[in-house]
């Protein structure tokens, strides 16, 4: 790293090296999709010394920083001020235009507090500190089980509404729950947020080959299918672990021999569990070679629960009913649990049509007939309710 270089460029700048700074190789970034650095602290990246290299870094930024944040291109004992939108400002040239050297800097400011997922660790932990909040620091992974629970269909909600400020709100209130159960666990020497992020990050990476690794696949059903196959490498060399279970320090009694179904959680909503069991059993080649089949297969449960005789037969059938539906559902490629959420939306705007057209002739829905009902339904139809 180029002393010489940093301290004139913060001369440049007419700025005192800040206590806490970034301090990188632009070329780093050539190859790169995000930011490897928490926006919250100021950077310097050093070494933009081609149009095509600063073109690359505007758009690793841009994942990150908001077009009008403004940047600060430094050579030659000049600076020029600039957004990453490339906007002119002063009458200065696009980002990412211009002559570059070895020796052309880019200099962040930091983005703000509160922008990095490190600051937000920090105001976590704090909650559960001696000085933090009474209320966080009496907390379980138990007690918290509700409110990930609460959250997570807040956020579907949100998601169902398309509602952009909404999703960014309630994820974050998700990102809260996750944090908080890690910083409860690493209390205990459970497990860590670093833990919890390393073991997805090499998951994630394990799992897709054709992207981090030589395997070529080049479509969705080949990608299912390869990650399922993975999936079940794994749980066989899990089984074989408990094998030796007595042998390894920490495992006995927590490794248990999983099926290919296992791994869907009990406590799914049940279209949600349907869907995820029927995919994972056609990603082995356990399904109907063509819809016709489940269609075939919807006819023959109508028909069955046409002739259930008592209320165990007939909720046994439905069920079988609901089971197919879903399957039509994953082979029309439409997310069941959605489409009932959605349908169900509809049905309560619709419904609270007729309510308000009843109150508003003066009646009572118990006092009008289905006629009545069932005109203004038509009504809230047509309006595109």
């Amino acid at each position: 790293m180029d002393l010489n270089l940093i301290s004139s460029t913060f001369e440049t700048l007419r700025l005192t090296p800040p206590s806490k700074l970034i301090l990188l190789e632009a070329q780093t970034l050539s190859s790169a999709h995000y930011p490897p650095f928490p926006p919250d602290m100021p950077a310097l990246l050093m070494g933009v010394d081609s149009h095509d290299l600063a073109l690359q870094v505007k758009k690793v930024l841009l994942a990150v920083y908001p077009k009008e944040h403004q940047v600060y291109v430094v050579d030659a004992g000049k600076r020029r001020p600039e957004t990453l939108e490339g906007k002119k400002k002063e009458r200065l040239g696009k980002f990412g235009t211009g002559d570059f050297s070895s020796t052309t800097c880019l200099y962040l400011p930091a983005l703000g507090e509160g922008t990095s997922f490190e600051s937000f660790a920090e105001i976590v932990a704090h909650l559960r500190a001696p000085d933090g909040c009474p209320w966080d620091k009496e907390q379980t992974h138990q007690t918290l089980r509700t409110h990930l629970l609460e959250e997570t269909y807040e956020t579907l909600a949100a998601m169902d509404e398309n509602d952009p400020a909404g999703m960014c709100e309630e994820f974050g209130d998700l990102l809260l729950q996750i944090l908080l159960n890690s910083q409860i666990a690493s209390e205990t020497d459970e497990f860590s947020m670093t833990k919890v992020i390393k073991s997805i990050y090499d998951k994630i990476v394990r799992r897709h080959p054709h992207v981090f690794g030589d395997e070529e696949l080049n479509s969705v059903d080949g990608v299912l299918q390869n990650w399922e196959k993975l999936k079940e490498k794994e749980r066989g060399e899990l089984a074989l672990l408990k094998e030796h279970q007595d042998d390894v320090s920490g495992v006995e009694g927590k490794i248990e021999n999983k099926g290919l179904l296992d791994g869907v959680p009990s406590a799914l909503p049940a279209l949600t569990q349907a869907q995820e069991y029927q995919d994972r059993a056609a990603r082995v080649g356990f399904d109907w070679p063509e819809i016709e089949g489940v269609l075939d297969k919807i006819r023959e449960e109508i028909e069955e629960i046409k002739h259930a005789e008592n209320p165990g037969q007939i909720t046994g059938e439905l069920g079988d009913l609901f089971f197919v539906l879903v399957n039509l559902a994953r082979w029309r490629k439409v997310d069941a649990e959605s489409a009932l959420r959605e349908a169900n939306i509809k049905f309560k705007m619709r419904f609270a049509y007729v309510e308000k057209g009843a109150k508003g002739k003066g009646r009572n829905l118990s006092d009008m007939s289905l006629d009545e009902m069932e005109a203004l339904w038509k009504e809230a139809k047509k309006l595109g309710m």
